[in-house]
């Protein structure tokens, strides 16, 4: 028999699509749609199964001729009736068996295919309203909302601001800072604590962002090719200290001066410039003392080649590794030079493998990392070192726009005595020139002269070229962005905004440290509150920095450092006038004071203090800072003796006899009194006396007389504990 469809089957049995379906999946037959195609005497037979299942007899016995017979008609004419009920209440029936009525709807399978009317609708109300079925949503899944973004606040900002930047009254902020104890007004600075503080009370999270970490966006400049052109490469050389940086250095200078530059060169400024094949090279110098960190990853920050100097007779050493760290995070490339090669005891292969294991393999062992080997003392290796730093700055094509705006970094910066602020400035694009606007963070002036790197006089410096600028209004900081503006009263306004801010840190972090009257008083009487007050100064703006920082690592539980003033220039008559104010000491390192400076000192009874090396300056302040602390005062014990037997007098009253048992007894010494493990008095020796005679101590195992001072309640077996106490000196650790 052929293969029908199933709807096709079902029209012609009288039954829906439905339930042959169902019919042919209960008798394992596969099909899933009306559209499917199964064979036809298969289909019957499940469906045959099904109906049998269904009513419990064979399908025979159901609606056959024979049981529609007794009336004498032919199945096909006549159409099952049930029999009408009997007098009896009995239905009448044929043949003995109930008839059953089967109606055949032979548009079931066109009405499946057909439009569905639509569902019946509510009846309406009483009032005419009709009833509306209620609605079922859909359950909405919940997607995880990515956490909110913390919301930058300054720090140092003012209620007002606060109020602002996390988009609430302030009304209520002063309310909640009332709740919380503190009283403010809309224009008082609130400290990076109270800030946190009232985020966490309205559920916001902040960042608190401060001045000096706040990076500035370098900005992005367009410049066609037409414009840029070459620029000498900034080479910066780093390492360890004693490694022989400054002697490369040195000897590079002294050979630029016998190649005919004009005129003596002497380092005025920690950047300057040579000349190889007639290509310029800007160097720079850093200092490798671990105080000097700060300097360092200034240097690398400014540079686009680094110069790792390592001793071919000491090897890699801390400051090495930080060095090539502070490279590494600055994205420039890498050479080294090892030096000191002329030494017996040099080892340059060693050296190799050293640095391999921090990822600098030689590129003559097959890596990326130029090397030379090279001496200071006999200048061996210059000329080579010279030409592989023009070749990898080559490959770098370092280009800039000569005719922009000037801008560039401030490499050092300090205070002279005779021409006021002087900034060591690295230009790096544009062309800076004398009576030029300028900027640098809270500074700000106009350009009055220019220097060299030889102390020359220049009217212009072009980008890659290092210069001494006068004008600046004070100190900028080192590593600070310096730029040109239209004109001082937009270099002056930028500057306030920059001062402004960092003054209203200044404000919050004075708001941090206030302590109530009564939080003082209590530490007072406790001794826990000392402070030293300090006056700093130093030559350059880096070595302070690198002073305050070492300064700042000292233990400061017990007695804290106040630095109330630091500044970079020479010891000058007013800050002796503000040590005396303020009980501080002035320290100066790498400066001296002037004539009334010491005068003032000496008429206001002010120590000046000034040093060369740091590590003398943290050694002596640490000094000074124990001998703030009070003694602390230790109990010894000396010896211990027991009472065999007592002895009465009517002068002196009860007098112990006594055995030595360990160490000695004297008699200045005080005596505790010891029954059971339980100290029951504590006290003077009254008398001690060996026979008859008064002595001042008794040695372990003799025996002697004690009476202790003001107590007579003493009994045989206790037990007498002699100690002493003394004063300790202090220490920070």
């Amino acid at each position: 028999m052929a293969k029908k469809r199933v709807h096709e089957i079902a029209k012609a049995q009288g039954l829906t699509s439905k339930e042959v379906l169902a019919a042919l999946n209960a008798a394992g037959v596969e099909a899933k749609a009306a559209a499917s195609s199964v064979e036809e005497e298969i289909a019957l037979e499940a469906l045959a199964a099904g109906k049998s299942a269904g009513d419990g007899t064979s399908p025979a016995g159901k609606g056959s001729p024979k049981a529609a017979a007794g009336d004498g008609e032919a199945p096909s004419k006549r159409r099952a009736r049930p029999a009408k009920a009997q007098s009896g209440g009995t239905p009448a029936s044929g043949g003995g068996k109930r008839r059953r009525r089967v109606v055949i709807d032979s548009q079931a399978a066109r009405r499946e295919h057909m439009p569905q009317a639509p569902p019946r609708r509510p009846p309406r109300r009483r009032g005419g309203r009709r009833r509306r079925p209620l609605l079922e949503e859909p359950p909405q899944k919940r997607t995880p909302e990515p956490e909110p973004e913390p919301t930058k606040v300054n720090s140092g900002a003012t209620v007002r601001e606060v109020a602002e930047t996390l988009d609430l009254g302030s009304a209520e902020l002063i309310k909640k800072l009332m709740e919380l104890g503190e009283m403010a007004t809309l224009t008082q600075t609130l400290p990076d604590e109270t800030i946190k503080m009232l985020a966490d009370a309205f559920d916001r999270k902040v960042e608190i962002v401060h001045a000096a970490e706040e990076e500035i966006e370098e900005p992005e400049y367009e410049d066609s090719d037409e414009e840029l052109q070459e620029r000498p490469p900034v080479v910066t050389v780093m390492g360890h200290v004693d490694h022989g940086k400054t002697s490369l250095l040195d000897a590079i200078r002294e050979t630029e001066v016998v190649a005919g530059e004009a005129g003596g060169i002497t380092q005025h400024i920690g950047a300057y410039q040579v000349h190889q094949n007639s290509k310029a090279i800007t160097f720079i110098d850093t200092p490798g003392h671990e105080a000097f960190t700060a300097m360092r990853a200034r240097g690398a920050q400014v540079t686009d080649l680094a110069v790792i100097v390592v001793a071919a007779d000491d090897g890699v050493m801390p400051q090495t590794v930080e060095a090539i760290d502070h490279a590494r995070a600055a994205g420039v490339p890498m050479m080294v030079a090892v030096n000191k090669i002329d030494k017996q005891n040099a080892a340059p292969d060693k050296v190799r493998t050293e640095l391999a294991g921090h990822d600098l393999n030689p590129d003559e062992w097959g890596g990326e990392t130029v090397y030379c080997n090279v001496s200071a003392k006999t200048k061996e290796g210059l000329d080579n070192l010279l030409q592989m730093i023009v070749l990898v700055s080559e490959l770098e094509e370092l280009r800039a726009n000569p005719d922009a705006p000037a801008s560039g970094t401030i490499v050092e910066s300090e205070l002279d005595q005779g021409r006021g602020p002087v900034a060591t400035v690295l230009v790096q694009r544009g062309t800076l020139k004398v009576g030029d606007a300028i900027v640098c963070g809270p500074e700000w002036g106009r350009v009055r002269a220019m220097q060299d790197f030889t102390g020359a006089r220049v009217e212009e410096a072009v980008p890659g070229m290092p210069v001494e600028v006068l004008g600046f209004q004070g100190v900028p900081e080192a590593g600070e962005r310096v730029e040109v503006v239209e004109n001082e009263r937009r270099a002056r306004q930028m500057a306030q905004e920059r001062a402004t801010r960092l003054k209203t840190e200044a404000l919050a972090r004075q708001e941090a440290r206030k302590v109530t009257l009564e939080e003082v008083f209590a530490k007072a009487r406790e001794g826990e509150i000392k402070e030293l007050n300090i006056v700093l100064k130093a030559d350059v703006a880096g070595s302070l920095e690198a002073l305050q920082d070492e300064i700042a690592k000292l233990p400061q539980e017990q007695v804290a450092i106040d630095i109330i003033h630091a500044a970079p220039g020479g010891i000058n008559e007013s800050d002796v006038m503000l040590a005396a104010a303020s009980e501080a000491i002035v320290i100066g390192f790498n400066v001296r004071p002037g004539a009334e400076a010491r005068r003032a000192a000496d008429r206001e009874g002010i120590e000046i203090r000034t040093y060369s090396v740091i590590y003398k300056v943290t050694d002596e302040l640490r000094a000074a800072m124990e001998g703030m602390l009070e003694p602390e005062e230790v109990e010894e014990t000396i010896g211990e003796a027991e009472v065999k037997q007592l002895f009465r007098s009517s002068r002196w009253g009860t007098i112990a006899g006594s055995q030595v048992t360990e160490g000695k007894v004297t008699r200045t010494g005080n005596v505790r009194l010891v029954r059971d493990g339980t100290v029951v008095w504590t006290g003077k020796i009254g008398s001690l006396r060996r026979f008859k005679d008064d002595v001042a101590e008794v040695e372990e195992g003799l025996e002697c007389g004690i009476t202790l001072d003001g107590y007579q309640d003493v009994k045989e077996g206790d037990v007498l504990e002699v100690f002493e106490t003394k004063k300790v000196e202090r220490t920070l650790e």
